[in-house]
């Protein structure tokens, strides 16, 4: 995904990526800013727990900030655009939602929104009818898509390539290892492969916590028994899990 600007936090990856700075607005996915040949490991943690679709604060592995996204308002449900920015506050991607969608879609948009700019993805639920899995669909290719499967209430859900399976990203929730303990909902894990964008996965979770909202009622006793078997142990620090080198 082009973001304009060379990310200076990134700096493990800067060797590997020859520092090309020049991308194009439209491409999506695969940038020099925030892909990695290595697995990334990135904690989210939300800024608010009081309030369902709440902003997020998104950490590596060093505990340095690497994606921001500011408190909108505590009703999910008016919502409309979502913006993920980088530490720094630059604009990475927009989110905005469709009207009128019975699949409660979204699309997305590189960089600020504007009149002009054309969304480069969208994400809606596979079906109207219950709790379906989530489709990502990508414009500017239309044999690339993704599927999302799991449950985002619970943090535990896998987004995979439609085409070959494969697992792209993880989401699951965290286990203090001190305490071993699961840890609330409001800091979550994040497991990305290698050369999948981690903003654009970031991009996705902020779809996901609009569209699976009213899933966050879910019984304690289930939630408790699936968040013990998917919680993930912090490889680094058991308070904040983010990119591994």
């Amino acid at each position: 995904m082009n973001y304009g600007e060379n990310n200076d936090n990134n700096d493990n990856d800067n060797n590997d990526n020859d520092n090309n700075n020049n991308y194009n607005d439209n491409n999506i996915k695969n940038n020099n800013n925030f892909t990695s040949k290595k697995d990334t490991h990135l904690t989210a943690c939300k800024t608010s727990i009081f309030f369902v679709g709440d902003g997020f604060n998104v950490y590596d592995c060093h505990g340095q900030l690497v994606f921001r996204v500011d408190s909108y308002s505590p009703d999910w449900g008016d919502q409309i655009e979502l913006v993920l920015m980088d530490a720094s506050g630059r604009c990475l991607l927009t989110v905005r939602r469709k009207w009128p969608s019975l699949h409660n879609r979204w699309e997305g948009y590189v960089g600020e929104r504007t009149g002009k700019l054309k969304p480069v993805f969208s994400v809606k639920r596979s079906s109207i009818i219950g709790r379906s899995e989530v489709t990502v669909e990508m414009y500017e290719n239309q044999n690339e898509e993704y599927q999302i499967e799991g449950s985002f209430a619970k943090r535990s859900c896998t987004i995979y390539d439609a085409n070959s399976r494969e697992v792209v990203v993880e989401i699951r929730r965290k286990l203090d290892i001190s305490s071993n303990v699961v840890m609330g909902k409001d800091a979550f894990s994040l497991l990305i492969k290698p050369g999948f964008d981690s903003a654009f996965a970031m991009g996705l979770v902020l779809v996901l916590d609009q569209i699976n909202a009213d899933g966050l009622s879910d019984g304690l006793e289930d939630d408790l028994s699936d968040a013990e078997d998917s919680a993930v142990v912090d490889p680094v620090d058991p308070a904040i899990e983010t990119v591994v080198d």
